[in-house]
């Protein structure tokens, strides 16, 4: 029986990818850096800002190229970010089924909050993790299993919800199901080599998913 739904933020319940792209696009020219192309940067999506800012340039020291991405993405937020459909829906659905919700992200407290406010999406959640709030990142299984002890659930009672590896990663290694969406830029292909649990096509798969785990023994 699913007693909690955990998402990852960006790219799975919020629609951030254009507004992610287009900032690492202008970090790497505001700071001199050879461009990259979409299809170079989107395998690295859904690693820490630092993790992927090392990976694009080569450097250590990121931090240079920390700051202009977050000053280009807080001032262009609104216009790039979108809704993914049946999203609040879905999230009314399982809060009225007695499951508890929340964010594992590797997004940083202030813009994670500024994009579920957005979309009206923080009323649902009873634990935020990001990555603020934690020492290892995803896929270290510590930001799942930190969620999991701020709602007090079962591991084995949790489904993460995720569009990238690392998603899957880590609830795998936090003992937790996991769901994959099929509307991630790195495709579902991709998804499929790290075995997640499940593949959605829709938010609002999740019901089955819920109703099937609960008529298991």
């Amino acid at each position: 029986m699913i007693e909690c739904v955990l998402f990852d933020l960006d790219g799975t319940i919020v629609n951030t990818n254009e507004l992610i792209i287009s900032s690492f696009m202008h970090a790497l020219k505001e700071n001199n850096l050879p461009a990259l192309t979409r299809e170079e940067i989107i395998p690295h999506m859904g690693t820490t800002l630092q993790q992927q800012m090392s990976a694009f340039s080569g450097l250590q020291d990121t931090s240079v190229l920390e700051l202009s991405y977050r000053s280009y993405n807080y001032a262009h937020h609104d216009e790039l970010i979108r809704s993914f459909p049946h999203v609040n829906e879905t999230m009314e659905g399982l809060l009225s089924r007695g499951i508890k919700l929340g964010i594992v992200t590797t997004k940083i407290r202030p813009t994670t909050l500024k994009a579920l406010e957005m979309f009206d999406l923080l009323k649902y959640m009873e634990t935020i993790v990001t990555v603020n709030d934690v020492s290892q990142a995803k896929p270290h299984p510590e930001p799942v299993l930190t969620a999991v002890a701020n709602l007090g659930v079962d591991p084995a009672r949790t489904l993460m919800v995720g569009d990238s590896a690392v998603d899957i990663q880590s609830a795998k290694a936090a003992g937790v199901r996991v769901a994959a969406v099929a509307w991630s830029l790195k495709g579902e292909e991709m998804l499929r080599k790290y075995n997640p649990d499940y593949i959605i096509h829709d938010m609002k798969d999740l019901y089955t998913i819920v109703e099937q785990e609960t008529k298991q023994p």
